[in-house]
């Protein structure tokens, strides 16, 4: 595992929004372009990594996102996760409110699933739960930990009221030298690529 240094601290210009939305859009045009078998691989790689991980972390309830945009798919991943410990739990975020934190609700695999504003599908009846590792879907990303969602700032406020372990979760190919983060941004304590895993340190 590769330690990352911690983020500078620098003043974020007028230009940053701006430069922020190019490196997401940029981001996710090449992660949607991918090929099927070669995204498969790289699957398969960050869950060898994830596997790792998590045996070295031992987490009891794991949140994970439904896949998105082209993101990496982990669902089959976290039901074998769960079925190789007795009382472990997975969870999905639900946005109850577009200003709110997320609210992560127990998900097991098969059951019926309600679809949200964006049409991201999310257990509505699942009983809420708080997440001991929460694998977050990374955009953009840089060696700082830093990444770069959608803009709705759910995961930064999400992790900064929640005691939980963050994993981004992405591809190589959206790695950044920067995302130019912002004050409200919050950094993962790990980074998990097809290359592997990578521990970050918070600010």
């Amino acid at each position: 595992m590769k330690q990352i240094a911690d983020a500078p601290s620098q003043p974020v210009p007028e230009s940053a929004a701006a430069e922020r939305q190019a490196l997401r859009r940029a981001a996710v045009a090449r992660r949607e372009a991918l090929a099927g078998t070669e995204r498969q691989a790289l699957e398969r790689r960050i869950e060898t990594h994830l596997n790792g991980l998590c045996a070295d972390l031992s987490p009891r309830v794991l949140a994970f996102c439904w896949p998105w945009r082209g993101e990496p798919d982990l669902r089959a991943w976290v039901a074998r996760w769960l079925a190789q410990g007795a009382g472990r739990r997975a969870a999905l975020p639900a946005v109850v409110d577009r200003h709110r934190a997320l609210v992560f609700r127990r998900w097991q695999p098969g059951m019926t699933m309600a679809v949200d504003r964006y049409g991201i599908p999310y257990p509505a009846d699942g009983e809420a739960l708080h997440p001991d590792l929460v694998l977050v879907p990374l955009n953009a990303f840089d060696a700082q930990g830093y990444r770069l969602g959608y803009g709705g700032g759910y995961f930064d406020r999400t992790l900064a009221s929640l005691e939980t372990v963050a994993v981004g979760v992405g591809f190589e190919l959206g790695r950044v030298p920067s995302v130019r983060p912002q004050p409200h941004d919050r950094p993962m304590n790990w980074l998990v690529t097809e290359a592997g895993v990578f521990r970050a340190s918070r600010p």
